[in-house]
Order: structure tokens, then sequence, then C-alpha cells
């Protein structure tokens, strides 16, 4: 569970109106955590990851950070953090969650874990945002084109419609493979942009080092 593309443009996005706490579903190593933590500083971070060996990495990596007093690890499933904490409500609520929906499974027992669902599951993680989600909360998604049909179904079905949209493309001339998502409670006209991330083989799109710029010294 390397740092990947999506998760940071996932940590780099997402946002809510002064947020005092906020929920990482399926950390991983932490990262898209740490860059919440480092963007709204005054919010307490609650990270939950599934994966027992991601955990224990993502507990390190808050610990040695900046930001380890306000950071709490959960290693479970998020079905069952919600099942032990019912009544907590989140500001701010994001997820780069497993996307592989209903295809062929791979070998790697950590590699299924983290990357292949089924409908059930986004349904659940749905159900589960819209309950504990403030009512001027948001929560941010970043999936693969062809989930936006589906979960956007779950979404309004639990009164939860899009805020923001950001489609995400290699190239200019790129199709977008990603989107980013933001949903409220509000029923509102998103504001739709989009990102480029290369401008050429190799090289990023200004708008691209600017975005990661406060987070990583490679930009």
């Amino acid at each position: 569970m390397k740092i990947n593309t999506d998760g940071v443009l996932l940590g780099a996005f997402a946002g809510a109106d002064d947020p005092v706490k906020i929920l990482d579903i399926g950390t991983g190593t932490g990262v898209i955590a740490l860059m919440l933590a480092q963007k709204f500083i005054d919010a307490k971070i609650d990270a939950v990851e599934i994966d027992e060996n991601a955990a224990q990495t993502a507990a390190v990596n808050f610990k040695n950070s900046p930001f380890a007093d306000r950071m709490t690890l959960y290693p479970s499933s998020f079905a069952r953090f919600f099942d032990q904490f019912p009544k907590r409500k989140y500001d701010l609520i994001v997820s780069n969650p497993p996307f592989y929906i209903n295809s062929l499974k791979s070998p790697g027992a950590k590699k299924t874990l983290a990357k292949h669902s089924d409908n059930d599951f986004f349904a659940r993680l749905i159900k589960d945002v819209s309950s504990h989600l403030s009512p001027a909360g948001y929560c941010w998604l970043i999936l693969p084109v062809m989930l936006i049909e589906l979960v956007c179904t779950f979404a309004k079905e639990r009164f939860l419609y899009p805020q923001n949209i950001i489609n995400v493309q290699s190239y200019e001339s790129s199709l977008p493979h990603r989107t980013i998502m933001c949903f409220g409670f509000n029923k509102v006209s998103p504001e739709t942009t989009k990102l480029t991330i290369y401008k050429a083989v190799g090289i990023y799109t200004d708008e691209y080092n600017k975005l990661l710029k406060p987070y990583f010294i490679a930009f």
C-alpha cells in the first residue's frame, strides 16, 4: 500500500468548512489522513484500516508526525468501527475505496482486500457515511468513472448529493480515468472541473505541481 496518485489527489482536494472531526476510511499507511492533519490544523482525525500491516504502519507514521496528538488509528473495518461508535459524527469523511466491482479476484490476499469489492460494499459505505456525517459536512471519494452512476444512486437514496465533481485525466487529450466527488446533504447543481496530470510524458502540469507542492518536497 504505497503512496499513489489517487490518494494524494483526494487528500489535496478534500475539504470542508473548518472541520473539527475528520474520518479517513481505508487509510492505508496514513498518507491522506496526514495531509488532512496538515491542512486543517485544529481538526482531530480518526483513521480506519482493516489490513493489519498497513494499520501498524499508519500508526507509526501518525506517531512520528507533528500531528500525533490529533490522530487516532483504528485497526478495523469501517462497518465494525461504525457499529462500535454509533453516535459519532464527522464534518469531513474521505475514502479512497476498493474499486474492482465483481471482477476477477487477484491472487494476493492483501491486494484482494484492498482493491476488490462489490455492490454491497458501496451500499454499506454510503449508508454509514450518511448516518455519521454532520448536517453541514462533506464526504469526498475518488472513484473510477465506471462507478460514478452506482455510487450516486446509493448516495441519492441516503439524501446525499454531488457538490463538486473533479474529472482527472492523464493528458489534455485523454478521457477521464478517475473522478473525485464531494457529497453533501444540500441538493445543488454540482461544480464540475477537471485536472490534467501530465503535460508530456513524465512531466507534470503546473496545476498538478501547485496542488501537491504543499505536501511533498519533490514538487
